[in-house]
């Protein structure tokens, strides 16, 4: 039959799956790293570490079967900017996404010299920490010598097609995040603006993320074990690629990626742009999304188990569960990282609000858990305001194995959640885009529907006063949190 290989490099781990043509789970792997923060709202990483572990994965799974692996999918978190020399060596280690708010500097010139209202027309979305165009911008400024090294530009996905087949591609949906570089509605580079900012970087050539881009060359099989000639799909975002491992791809369908960031992708019928979500092109040609993205959700409950004596997460989750919605009068804003959506203020910072000394750390818990959901909640609405529809909402991710954080989200949202028999998440859809390149598959015959999480309507007129603090909270802090992250970054 074969078996498909699946890699995907996300914030905190890269993983790997072996599938085969049926959408069983042969074998799995993860290597844990870590990002670097070299100085408030820095966050980067070596790109030579995605290959290193893209390597480890590959040898380990592909030792575990006799069957023919017969295609590789890559994937990984985005938009990220890595660049390179013209051999494509790392000259630096990579901006990643919206989680680096290093150039703001460079997204307020950018949106004074092209206007911001050309550029969510051209674009799709404003521009914002999760864009790759400033970034580039900022090393131009800041680090002119590496910037006039670079001839390349990748992200997690095109650097490991590049390593396995020596393709220099980029997919759309990531290009599409790359504003004010591409295009939208034409679904090209948009070379006026693209050309002053990328100076002698060559952009890649863009194809779709169930494309095969080359194969899998003798230098990649000798370090990979892979064999010689395997297609290579070009893959996408991390976040896209897990609404192709649940099927979240029809208009009207929300995927929930429960991550160490919490990200939203609607798929919408009709083109929508507004400044508080990301329109962008799907992941497949034709498609279209509007997506969020909250700076933490994981980050934020990993932070917590940490300060508090890393204790198991089950036994977090059994306190958080015993303390009950509202955790006992604690409200938590969680803007650990800044926020991205609908608010797009990296000066925002993370709130705990109602402390006395008798709350515990599940009561903490609890209120990192439903500061998520309330998080959710208000990137929702913004979807809903803006036009998009959602008649199905599909969860997916680490954060899934657990059902308490998603009847958390269920209750505070008023959402019915849909969970897949398979929810490993950006993997699994990087390995169900390389076997759709080479086979007749379908993911709901892969990953049917295993169970619905629906809300408790007895809370409904609790959490919806939680609510009503938690939007009021923000606005009435903004002004001392951004006081102090400027004290941050003078520290």
């Amino acid at each position: 039959m074969g078996v498909v290989l699946g890699v995907d490099v996300g914030t905190s781990s890269t993983k790997g799956v072996l599938v085969d043509l049926s959408g069983r789970v042969v074998a799995t792997a993860v290597r844990e790293h870590d990002v670097s923060r070299p100085r408030p709202g820095w966050v980067e990483m070596d790109a030579e570490v995605w290959w290193d572990e893209f390597v480890s994965i590959a040898r380990e799974l592909v030792a575990t079967t006799q069957e023919n692996v017969v295609a590789v999918g890559v994937s990984g978190m985005g938009p990220c900017v890595a660049l390179a020399d013209g051999d494509g060596v790392p000259l630096r280690p990579a901006i990643l996404y919206g989680v680096d708010t290093r150039a703001t500097q460079q997204i307020a010139r950018l949106t004074a010299e092209l206007g911001a209202d050309e550029i969510l027309a051209r674009g799709g979305s404003a521009l914002s920490t999760q864009a790759a165009g400033p970034k580039i911008a900022w090393v131009a400024e800041n680090e002119p010598a590496v910037f006039g090294a670079a001839r390349k530009v990748f992200m997690p996905a095109s650097f490991l097609a590049y390593r396995l087949s020596g393709a220099y591609v980029l997919d759309h949906q990531s290009a599409s995040q790359c504003s004010p570089l591409y295009d939208s509605v034409a679904q090209e580079w948009y070379w006026p603006w693209a050309g002053p900012i990328v100076g002698d970087i060559e952009l890649p050539p863009l194809v779709w993320s169930d494309s095969i881009v080359g194969t899998v060359t003798s230098t990649a099989a000798a370090a990979t074990g892979l064999p010689v000639g395997t297609p290579v799909v070009s893959g996408t975002i991390d976040a896209w690629t897990e609404a192709v491992s649940v099927g979240a791809q029809q208009p009207g369908d929300l995927m929930l990626m429960y991550g160490t960031t919490m990200f939203l992708v609607n798929t919408i019928s009709d083109r929508i742009t507004i400044p508080e979500l990301w329109g962008t092109v799907g992941a497949f040609e034709g498609t279209r999304n509007l997506a969020g993205g909250m700076a933490t959700s994981g980050a934020i409950t990993g932070w917590l188990r940490g300060l508090v004596g890393s204790p198991d997460y089950p036994t977090l989750l059994a306190e958080a569960a015993a303390s009950g919605p509202g955790a006992h009068g604690l409200l938590m804003l969680p803007y650990f990282a800044g926020e991205r959506t609908p608010i797009a203020d990296p000066d925002a910072r993370g709130v705990i609000a109602g402390l006395t000394i008798e709350h515990t750390r599940g009561d903490l818990y609890r209120a990192a858990l439903e500061a998520t959901a309330l998080g959710v909640r208000h990137n929702v609405e913004a979807i809903r305001a803006a036009g998009g529809s959602i008649e199905r909402v599909v969860a997916v991710g680490g954060g899934t194995q657990g059902d308490l954080w998603l009847h958390v989200v269920s209750d505070v949202t008023g959402l019915t959640q849909e969970v897949r028999s398979v929810t490993i998440g950006a993997s699994y859809g990087a390995a169900f885009l390389a076997a759709r390149a080479v086979a007749s598959v379908s993911i709901d015959e892969w990953n049917p529907v295993q169970r619905m999480v629906e809300p408790d309507a007895a809370l409904a007129a609790s959490y919806d006063e939680l609510y009503a603090l938690y939007r009021d909270l923000y606005p009435s802090t903004a002004a001392v949190m951004h006081a102090l992250a400027e004290r941050q970054r003078e520290s």
